[in-house]
């Protein structure tokens, strides 16, 4: 199975962009992997926030194939331990060829693409920058590539 992250616009803070640089490399050792950065929308002060989105979606979508499995990462999708994510990938890796990962723009996504999505997951209850969610996310997809072989990276 293929992994494949969409982000919308630039990881801008460079100590951040530097971790997720990190953490792509690590997953790229258990699955192959790829970070897609849709290009971040101009003259938005003359959008509306949903005019942003529908923008911000028709970008996503042109990005997604129809045999994709997408799973937003969304404050109102399903909530997983580190454990429970990893068995949900391994699941997934048994079914799907590619898996598609949205993290979507600042006012978060269209009605396409929660029309498209197969599922959602949130990270916490809490909310983080766009930026952090990008590392958080990269370090918690490569803990649950680490999980799913054994490694002694994660303790329980």
């Amino acid at each position: 199975m293929k992994a494949v992250l969409i982000l919308v616009g630039k990881t801008t803070n460079k100590h951040i962009a530097a971790c997720i640089d990190d953490y792509v490399e690590r997953i790229a050792h258990y699955m192959p992997f790829e970070l897609i950065t849709i290009s971040e929308l101009k003259n938005t002060k003359s959008l509306s926030e949903s005019m942003q989105k529908e923008r911000e979606g028709e970008l996503i979508l042109k990005q997604v194939q129809t045999t994709d499995t997408m799973v937003l990462l969304d404050e109102h999708g399903q909530e997983l331990r580190s454990i429970e994510f990893a068995k949900w990938l391994q699941r997934k890796q048994a079914a799907a060829k590619r898996i598609v990962f949205v993290i979507g723009g600042p006012y978060g996504f269209s009605d396409a693409v929660y029309s498209r999505c197969n599922e959602k997951i949130s990270l916490s209850r809490m909310t983080f920058s766009h930026q952090m969610v990008r590392m958080i996310f990269t370090e918690q997809l490569y803990r649950a590539c680490t999980i799913i072989k054994g490694e002694p990276y994660h303790h329980e």
